[in-house]
């Protein structure tokens, strides 16, 4: 290749099967674009492929309105390269645009998209014994060799659709959040239907619900909302958060779920309600997560002590959802489920919101959808009319990207073969028969447990310390062994089966999918064992992998 072609090449993206990279990236957010760079600076040759037409990952997808992040900006962000230490968050919790615009500003720093393929999906890799190299092809015809393939799609890559008779007749604007026009919809006046609470459809019912004529939400499962406590943050208030950044990002490596605080070192049941309500008052005040994942270090493996925080919840929703049919869907007496084993949302005034006149919310149990008709949605209950449909149906999560591409391994064995009957991983690293292949914030893994950047950062760091292994040790084929994943996964079963997360049917087990295997797809042993157990695997001379 003359240095014109490589020019043009580095630029379009469009390479000839000759030009081998030592590593092809699919997936171009926080996990792809961290290992893009580590992998730079260590002399690998390296390219993302990703679908998006922009960067932010997951973040270029979702611009539908009200969409932000459920972490402060100053923990969703790298630790890498003293980053943090030049931008401002406008918001404590940032929405899509400021999100992107820190993308903008990390690769204004480190000339990541030099190396990044837009708007380009990867349609199938395919693996060659003999050259030990992956051929990744992509839908809009680029062709692509590589020694390895790191597939960093997340867990939440593939939009799920529902299957609604009429649906594609629907003569209004009808829009899965996760696919929402990138020039935006303006929802002012219009009859707008929102399927699905999950944080998507919160998000979007809070915008709606103050423009639009009538908003009608259809709810499947009560969300169990917590308060954000968004505000807007000045030059100085960024300075004072970066005082005690540091200390922050380590903490974020010892903590249950990678955040900068942990489970509260006591038993909810050990204290008087009036003891507990005074520490449920403050984390209600502060906002966040730490009602969740920072909270009695007993509310999510006793129901009781979990039941004491949903009364206290339920409460706190009852001053604010004064309708009493309202009230009793969205906040019934009896828990849907144990607080926290579906992930709450972050609301700003979702509550008020469905409080609202032109605000009507149905529990889809009992009043399901049977059809969608031209001009609206057909119930039991007659005809609810409608100009926007908005899908906030979720995804086929941790899997589902992974699964979307074409992969063909050993033999000719596919991806979709090999994970029919369950996802069988290495530590959500790599799974067999699919060699020099791995995968990060995938199934197996902490990721819909883990704060998005802190797993880019320390996962990120197992698969380049382990590629710059291979280089040092002139081994050109990997392969995790059969006993790593049969021991892998029944660990993760183990974890599943022992907790209360099993009484809730969420996404995190693939519940939400019809078909779907029902497995725990997401490391719930927390942040610091499951680095704790790679530390073994690396210290046993990576016996868990089979090399040549």
């Amino acid at each position: 290749m003359t240095a014109s072609q490589a020019d043009t090449a580095t630029r379009t993206g469009k390479h000839s099967n000759n030009d081998v990279l030592d590593v092809l990236i699919i997936g171009g957010g926080f996990s792809g674009l961290y290992a893009l760079d580590r992998i730079r600076d260590l002399g690998f040759t390296a390219k993302v492929w990703d679908a998006a037409g922009g960067l932010g990952g997951i973040w270029w997808w979702n611009c539908y309105p009200g969409a932000r992040t459920d972490s402060t900006g100053q923990i969703y962000q790298f630790s890498h390269k003293d980053l943090w230490k030049k931008y401002d968050f406008a918001e404590l919790y940032p929405g899509h645009d400021g999100v992107r615009n820190y993308f903008e500003y990390v690769d204004s720093q480190l000339d990541l998209t030099r190396d990044v393929v837009f708007d380009t999906f990867a349609e199938s890799c395919t693996w060659d014994e003999e050259t030990r190299q992956w051929t990744a092809r992509s839908a809009d015809g680029k062709v692509q060799n590589a020694r390895q393939v790191i597939v960093a799609t997340g867990f939440g890559a593939k939009p799920l659709y529902p299957n609604l008779e009429g649906l594609d007749l629907f003569a209004g604007d009808c829009y899965h959040t996760a696919r929402w026009p990138q020039e935006g919809v303006d929802m002012t006046g219009r009859k707008v239907v929102v399927m699905g609470t999950g944080s998507s459809g919160v998000q979007v019912v809070q915008e709606a619900g103050h423009v639009a004529e009538h908003v009608t939400v259809f709810q499947r499962t009560p969300n169990l909302a917590i308060p954000m406590q968004q505000r807007a943050l000045t030059h100085d208030d960024n300075e004072q958060f970066r005082k005690g950044l540091p200390e922050r990002f380590e903490a974020r490596y010892k903590a249950f779920a990678g955040f900068d605080f942990d489970f509260l070192p006591q038993n909810a049941a050990d204290l008087s309600m009036e003891e507990r309500d005074a520490i449920y008052e403050k984390m209600w005040a502060e906002g966040g997560f730490e009602m969740w994942l920072g909270n009695f270090q007993d509310i999510l493996v006793d129901e009781d002590a979990n039941r004491t925080f949903y009364d206290f919840w339920r409460n706190k929703v009852l001053e604010r959802v004064t309708d009493p049919k309202k009230a009793a869907i969205v906040a019934p007496e009896t828990p849907p489920h144990p607080y926290g084993v579906k992930r709450p949302s972050l609301e700003q005034d979702y509550f008020d919101v469905i409080n609202q006149s032109n605000v009507e919310v149905i529990d889809s149990n009992l009043t399901p959808i049977r059809r969608v008709l031209p001009h609206g949605i057909e119930t039991d209950d007659g005809v609810i009319e409608c100009d926007l449909l908005v899908l906030a149906t979720g995804f086929d999560n941790n899997s589902g990207g992974i699964m979307a591409i074409d992969i063909t391994g050993v033999d000719g064995l596919s991806i979709q073969d090999k994970w029919k009957s369950g996802v069988d991983t290495c530590m959500g690293l790599s799974t067999r028969g699919f060699p020099n292949m791995m995968f990060l914030y995938g199934p197996q893994s902490p990721s819909g447990f883990c704060n998005g950047p802190t797993s880019a950062e320390y996962q990120g760091e197992i698969v380049v310390e382990f590629l710059q292994h291979l280089r040092d040790n002139g081994i050109t084929r990997f392969e995790n062994t059969e006993e790593s994943e049969k021991q892998w996964r029944a660990h993760v079963d183990e974890l599943f089966v022992n907790s209360m997360f099993t009484k809730a049917r969420s996404w995190y087990w693939g519940a939400n999918v019809p078909g779907k295997p029902a497995q725990m797809l997401n490391y719930s042993g927390g942040v610091p064992q499951y680095f704790a157990r790679w530390d073994k695997i690396k210290a046993n001379g990576y016996a868990a992998f089979e090399t040549n």
